[in-house]
């Protein structure tokens, strides 16, 4: 085994990374496409058992169901390169994506709807609508204001006391509309005043650390 595929390995999954054993649906290989896209970028070795060992790809087919993973059901295209390591007559792909700059990236979900997700540790997780709401902020690329008003005193009074905030709890102390309250955290997170922390059990928003 080449140095570099084995300390790669080594490494394990993690946000950047993640292993395949094989693709049998192109499908679900587009959310990983997406997630990565839409964080830090990062690698998935085709071809590698969760547990680290090498099985090798069994076709070339594989690597046809990655391109159309990338090309026909993410939106937009994501692009992506290939390096192929071959180790014990075993071949092994190691795809590199790298963070897009047309965020966010959907990924078409068997049911025909297209949804984004986010690289969390060695997880994909939908992106929410909070999330979907800064990417099209950050997109549109103009000078951000927010007015301080009730609900966002609010807001920063309850994290003043609080190490976090669900979107229920924003809603429910400011008696603001869904829709409202995920703009308005959306604009604090890209201001700078806010981040969050989504996980399986849900997303937590919290006072920026920068």
């Amino acid at each position: 085994m080449s140095k570099y595929l084995e300390s790669l390995i080594a490494e394990g999954e993690h946000q950047r990374q993640d292993f395949k054993y094989c693709i049998s649906d192109a499908r679900k290989i587009a959310r990983s496409i997406s997630a990565f896209a839409n964080t830090d970028g990062g690698r998935l070795l085709i071809g590698i058992r969760d547990n680290g060992s090498v099985a090798g790809v069994s076709s070339d087919e594989e690597y046809y169901m990655i391109e159309s993973a990338a090309a026909l059901y993410c939106k937009p295209e994501v692009e992506f390169s290939t390096d192929i390591r071959k180790t014990d007559s075993k071949t092994v792909f190691i795809i590199t994506i790298p963070t897009g700059n047309q965020k966010p990236y959907l990924a078409q979900q068997e049911d025909g709807r297209w949804l984004a997700y986010i690289r969390r540790d060695d997880q994909n997780l939908l992106a929410n609508k909070v999330i979907l709401n800064t990417w099209k902020l950050r997109k549109d690329n103009k000078d951000l204001f927010i007015e301080f008003r009730k609900a966002e005193s609010l807001l920063i009074s309850y994290l003043k006391k609080n190490e976090s905030i669900s979107l229920s709890k924003f809603i429910k102390i400011s008696g603001l509309r869904k829709s409202r309250a995920e703009w308005i955290l959306a604009k604090l997170i890209v201001l700078g005043t806010l981040s969050y922390d989504l996980s399986e059990e849900g997303c937590k928003y919290l006072p920026s650390r920068s």
